[in-house]
């Protein structure tokens, strides 16, 4: 056997080759190690190894693709890429669903399998509808939900309707407007939530305040009764539930536990709202226990139900995803910014300007500028943050993004500013603006931190989509800017709650009577479901 001398050693040449073994599989052993660690710690156990911090943190997030079990996995991926892939972009919650919610779901699936759309059960009411007979509950009840306003309102009155059929055992169906076709994937595994064209009711689109079969109409003539005994009384074969800003008083018994109990009769309601009226639901006793079983955390209703319901259809998650990766993926932080200003509440642009600057600097989200230098070349390896500034108009974005453009920062961080898209006006009967406005409002989902205006629906969504507690950009009272101020959940605004209480027969106020809904800090009128334990640390 040939021998080798090393370093004055006589080495056979298997023992060689078992040395050179040992020495790969511990280089192996070494690099998995250092793979399995942060680029911080590597900084701190190798100060020689250089690592570049501007890889995305989305990287470093698991990718749990069916969100805790909340989605089913019986869909095929690249039918809806978006359902699968979404995880990826969102920033990582602390938030578990409950089990209980999804064996809910899981069984909801089950009931909407077989009553949905072209099953032999539901072809049965159809029938029923038809003869224009009175129909009493069955095994399959349905509430059909009708579009009202831009894609903000659409989808929180959307979130709330599906769960008010999941707390009512109802089969969840949408009247999808013609410039809706093509953004959302269906989200029941082996069914449909469209009411086919050819439905028997052919007016809903009609359908109004003043529409005769409406529950407010009805109950304030006189027509249905809570105490009616649905096996003496003959029902109307439908009831049409109208849950829009306007509506009457009588509009808004809907809300109380006896007119839950009479809804309970019809196999066929139609809702037409453009609220998220969610909140109402944990004020009324007939839901308390079975909410606080679906949601232990009451403040995600919207987070679990948005995920769950709302995935983007193929086209338009290229638009986003496309978006994010030649912007966003390679930066350090994402921050987005929504502005909304509304005709019936001017403010000068220069003001909100000066407020969305101030907001940005007091909660430390963007660095101050030098003023009076000029923007230094950057460097490989700058900490970059990214700010996505999402309005009709350019001119909040052309300040900020002429600042940093300009000024270096006081931090060196490079500040990169971007609009997706300048409509300049609201067009929600077209369906390319609906593709660009859901595709903002996902873009905005992912941020790390998210500054909004007040009232505006549709940072409503984009902060619930995400689960991120908005900085809210307050408009100012007897000309005195507040500062700005985070809420204390990232649930929407019920915007104009009922004041009226069913049992008592007073109107009372809607925020002081259980500890989980509050007034929202946007819009005083109103209420949301918040955080119990953030409103005991803030008082």
């Amino acid at each position: 056997m040939a021998m080798r001398k090393l370093g004055g050693l006589e080495i056979t040449r298997p023992l060689l080759a078992v040395a050179l073994v040992a020495i790969v599989l511990l280089l192996v052993e070494m690099s998995g190690t250092y793979r399995g660690l942060s680029p911080d710690t590597l900084r701190t156990n190798r100060g020689d190894l250089r690592v570049d911090c501007s890889e995305s943190l989305r990287d470093e997030r698991p990718k749990d693709r069916l969100l805790g079990g909340l989605l089913s996995p019986e869909f095929d991926e690249a039918s809806c890429l978006s359902r699968d892939q979404s995880a990826q972009y969102w920033k990582q919650s602390n938030h578990t669903p409950s089990p209980y919610l999804l064996q809910k779901l899981r069984n909801y699936e089950s009931l909407h399998r077989r009553c949905g759309p072209n099953t032999e059960l539901y072809n049965k009411s159809i029938e029923q509808l038809k003869s224009n007979a009175s129909t009493r509950p069955s095994e399959c009840n349905y509430v059909v939900w009708l579009e009202s306003g831009g894609i903000g309102n659409r989808v929180i009155s959307m979130v709330s309707t599906f769960l008010y059929a999941l707390l009512n055992d109802k089969v969840f169906l949408l009247k999808r407007p013609d410039d809706f076709h093509g953004i959302f994937c269906e989200p029941f595994p082996g069914t449909s939530w469209i009411l086919y064209s050819d439905f028997p009711i052919q007016d809903l689109d009609g359908f109004d305040i003043s529409h005769p079969q409406s529950y407010g109409n009805i109950r304030k003539n006189n027509l249905l009764r809570n105490d009616m005994d649905a096996a003496k009384h003959s029902l109307p074969p439908y009831l049409y539930l109208y849950l829009i800003h306007d509506y009457s008083g009588f509009d808004k018994m809907f809300y109380c536990e006896e007119g839950q109990r009479l809804l309970r009769r019809f196999a066929w309601l139609f809702l037409k709202s453009n609220r998220y009226y969610v909140p109402a639901f944990f004020l009324n006793s007939e839901y308390s226990e079975e909410l606080s079983l679906l949601f232990p955390e009451k403040a995600t209703v919207f987070l679990y139900l948005s995920r769950y319901l709302l995935h983007p259809t193929n086209s338009v998650w290229g638009h986003i995803t496309r978006y994010y990766e030649s912007y966003v993926a390679n930066a350090k932080q994402w921050i987005g910014i929504q502005v909304r200003m509304f005709g019936f509440a001017p403010f000068p642009f220069e003001r909100m300007v000066s407020q969305i600057i101030n907001c940005s600097l007091t909660g430390n989200i963007l660095p101050e500028i030098v003023e009076e230098e000029s923007a230094a070349p950057t460097t490989s390896g700058t900490n970059r943050k990214a700010v996505l500034v999402v309005s009709l108009h350019s001119g909040y974005f052309e300040k900020i993004r002429n600042m940093y453009y300009e000024h270096s920062t006081t931090t060196g961080e490079v500040i990169s500013v971007y609009q997706p898209s300048q409509e300049k006006e609201q067009h929600t009967e077209k369906q390319s603006h609906n593709v660009k406005a859901l595709s903002e409002i996902y873009l905005l989902s992912f941020s790390d931190v998210l500054l909004t205006t007040t009232f505006s629906t549709f940072g409503y969504v984009a902060y619930g989509l995400g689960g991120v507690r908005p900085w809210l950009l307050l408009k100012p009272e007897n000309d005195v800017d507040p500062s700005c101020r985070q809420s204390l959940s990232a649930e929407p605004c019920f915007h104009f709650r009922y004041s009226y209480d069913c049992k008592t027969r007073k109107h009372v106020d809607k925020g002081a009577l259980v500890p989980c809904v509050k007034h929202c800090e946007d819009f005083t009128w109103g209420v949301k479901v918040v955080d119990e334990t953030l409103v005991i640390r803030r008082h």
